[in-house]
């Protein structure tokens, strides 16, 4: 007599065998397969992943900064369902990622020697190079710029997925265009489900940023957005680097702006007012709990993304008051902002979820290591900026 096979172990099997572990669909359009990836089902999984992209579909991936969407960068259809997923508008370039230095060779032209003393010293890893585009680039993917950006990520998953599938893949962050980018699976599940064909789900991002960009066909080569490259370590290698971030130093120069990949538009933004408070430690709390009781004197819903150290200082001048959030995320420590930089877009999204009226934010984060890109993120993130 045969053995009954309980029900926990079919789902077992089904699982190794990397059947999805979720279809869902969104009206008739794609039913997206979400697949929990293992060292079991790693080569099944990418294999079949491979072959979506291969039959010009969409397939969402972590990387090392945050989840991206990839598609074949070549395929100008398949680019397009890139921006129809996201609701991206086209024109709004993307960049490629790539698997080796053919790779590059092939979608680059004119390429500067301290492109590739770049590649050198960060590659893979989270650095986004700007070059002058081969032809075989379709202009879909360019935002009919003559350029396009390349990365080559610091994670496995990507990696396997672009040499099986045997393309430079267009991967823009895998998140609703204008949404927070996403850090977690779940992040895009939320934003993309019935959207896209696959999404592979490996865990968190571990950096939580995305990538550093710096423009290589201009001089001096130019960053236009920070990651967790800073401009003293591209320094070390290439010699003089400007900033096309701070201060707006960029802003008015519409050959820059038009190549700032995926920041045409509004981006890292939930739809909740989001107000930011930049400064040195107590001062910053001081006009925090100040904020909190003026907005609860409106009968307005407030929650708080913190450092560890504003919530403590918060917490004692506010319970003098009996005030309190309606909801709080904290971010860890003030000197730490690789771990915030790590769960910044999670708490946005968390509050942005909590139907509140506005979520205020503390910028007391150190600028150190990632810190200058952290507060850059949740400049971009916020319609109301104060300073003490």
């Amino acid at each position: 007599m045969a053995e009954k096979v309980s029900r926990k172990r079919i789902i077992g099997i089904i699982m190794e065998r990397c059947l999805p572990l979720v279809q869902a669909e969104n009206g008739n359009r794609v039913k997206t397969l979400v697949f929990r990836i293992s060292e079991k089902n790693f080569d099944s999984i990418l294999d079949r992943a491979a072959a979506i992209i291969k039959n010009g579909g969409t397939v969402a991936f972590p990387t090392e900064t945050v989840y991206g969407l990839g598609t074949d960068g070549l395929n100008p259809d398949a680019v397009l369902k890139v921006f129809e997923a996201k609701k991206r508008p086209v024109g709004n370039p993307l960049s490629l990622l790539v698997h080796s230095r053919e790779d590059v060779e092939k979608v680059a032209r004119n390429i500067p020697e301290n492109a590739f003393r770049l590649m050198d010293a960060f590659w893979p890893g989270p650095l986004t190079i700007i070059l002058a585009k081969n032809d075989i680039v379709p202009a879909i993917t360019s935002g009919n710029l003559p350029s396009i950006g390349i990365r080559m990520p610091d994670h496995k998953i990507p990696l396997e997925l672009i040499k099986r599938a045997g393309t430079p893949l267009a991967a823009p962050s895998a998140n609703l265009s204008g949404k927070p980018s996403p850090s977690l699976a779940a992040h895009v599940i939320s934003d993309l489900t019935g959207r896209i064909d696959a999404i592979l789900d490996a865990g968190e991002a571990s950096i939580g940023l995305e990538s550093t960009v710096i423009d290589m066909t201009v001089k001096p080569p130019v960053v236009l957005r920070p990651g967790a490259i800073s401009i003293d370590e591209l320094e070390s290698v290439i010699g003089k680097v400007r900033s096309g971030y701070k201060n707006g130093e960029a802003g008015d120069k519409l050959d820059l702006l038009e190549k700032k990949a995926g920041q045409k538009y509004g981006h890292y933004t939930p739809d909740t007012k989001v107000v930011l408070v930049e400064g040195e430690g107590k001062q910053v709390s001081e006009k925090l709990a100040k904020l909190l009781e003026s907005y609860r004197s409106k009968g307005q819903k407030i929650g708080l993304l913190l450092s560890e150290e504003s919530h403590e200082e918060i917490s004692v001048l506010l319970a003098l008051k009996n005030l309190g959030p309606d909801e709080c995320f904290l971010l860890g420590s003030r000197n730490d902002p690789e771990v915030a930089a790590r769960k910044l877009f999670e708490g946005l999204r968390m509050l942005d979820s909590k139907a509140l009226d506005v979520i205020v934010a503390d910028g007391s984060f150190s600028h150190s290591g990632l810190g200058e890109a952290l507060i850059n993120r949740l400049r971009e993130a916020s319609s109301v900026k104060l300073f003490v």
